[in-house]
């Protein structure tokens, strides 16, 4: 079994009133065998996190389990994990072959197993052409393979990749992307995956964590996050472009917005003060009637379009198919949305309603 269980994890930098906190009693449960992302903005704590599972980091409270076993004070080499990295950590005097055999070797392991390890994984990964090549030789990609076929062949009990995609083009991240999800369907081992990028996080996680300050806001399937946003950050975080949040009040079947009111599709859950949020590709243009838009700006993104514009007095973005006739600064949309792609949020916490 290779569960990875956080409970209530703290981590602070110096003691007493100077102490500096970045992790703020974080709690997940990773079950054995699943894929899970760690998503938020930079300075969040999610690299922070994943070295305290390595055990790069020291855990200043709270417990990291793996595979049932309390880790906190098991040294790295022990916790049997292996970590890709954002800069590959590739030896640069080494061939790929010895770059991806170097940690069975240091372990003592028979030749002919490290050869056996060595080029399933290289197979795998479609290294197996590129064994004799030296790092400077490979392409940024091809170096990411190499990083992940090192791992592959230690058989850990999970895999932690922190960023590993960063350095890539987006041609080259979306290609080992496919790869990753090949790997993970193969393998079956236990993954944490840590990115600032939510498209990776959307792509790859069969659940994610979404993090913020140094605390969780959000864990569920990709669907889950994106469908019900438990938090505003987590609708404005997740999402390109990022949801509507309207600020405004609720009142008879009305929202009144600044200089505005718009008519609800159905009641909202209270009345007072709300924020209303709205997917751009759930507003829908309708003609006369709707809500309002007043056109500003549209971009062309090929196959479909952004519009930029507002309602009343507050900023709306609307996506919409390029096959139409695209709108024009000054024109203004008549929009209708379902009553079901609503989003309530209490304006000074955040939550969901």
């Amino acid at each position: 079994m290779s569960a990875i269980s956080i409970r209530n994890v703290v981590k602070h930098y110096g003691r007493g009133a100077t102490a500096n906190q970045v992790i703020h009693g974080v709690s997940a449960e990773i079950g054995d065998g699943e894929f899970i992302v760690i998503v938020g903005p930079s300075g969040c704590g999610k690299s922070t996190l994943l070295r305290m599972v390595a055990g790069l980091e020291e855990v200043s409270g709270g417990e990291i389990m793996i595979g049932g076993k309390l880790v906190n004070d098991v040294e790295p080499s022990e916790r049997d994990i292996a970590m890709v990295f954002q800069n590959y950590a590739l030896y640069p005097h080494m061939s790929v072959y010895a770059n991806m055999a170097y940690g069975l070797k240091i372990a003592k392991l028979p030749q002919a197993e490290i050869d056996a390890r060595v080029h399933k994984a290289a197979r795998i990964l479609e290294l197996e052409a590129l064994l004799e090549r030296s790092p400077r030789q490979l392409s940024g990609g091809q170096r990411q393979r190499v990083a992940m076929g090192r791992a592959i062949v230690r058989q850990p009990k999970a895999f932690l990749f922190d960023e590993p995609l960063s350095n890539l083009d987006a041609k080259l991240r979306a290609q080992t992307r496919l790869e990753i999800q090949k790997l993970h369907a193969e393998l079956g081992v236990t993954s944490l995956f840590v990115t600032h990028d939510q498209v990776e996080a959307m792509t790859l996680a069969q659940r994610m964590v979404v993090m913020n300050a140094g605390r969780i806001e959000q864990i569920g399937t990709p669907e889950q996050v994106y469908g019900r946003p438990a938090t505003t950050f987590v609708a404005g975080f997740i999402g390109s472009p990022p949801m509507n949040l309207l600020a405004g009040s609720a009142e008879a079947g009305q929202f009144k917005l600044a200089g505005i009111s718009l008519p609800l599709p159905a009641a909202a859950p209270r009345p007072g003060e709300l924020l209303l949020g709205v997917r751009p590709e759930h507003a829908t243009v309708c003609g006369d009637g709707g809500w309002p838009l007043a056109v500003e700006m549209v971009e062309m993104l090929g196959a479909e379009r952004l519009v930029y514009g507002r309602l009343g007095a507050a900023a709306f973005t609307l996506r919409v198919d390029a096959m139409r006739a695209a709108p024009r600064p000054g024109d203004v949309l008549g929009l209708a949305v379902a009553a079901p792609q609503l989003h309530w949020f209490d304006p000074a916490s955040g939550q969901r309603l």
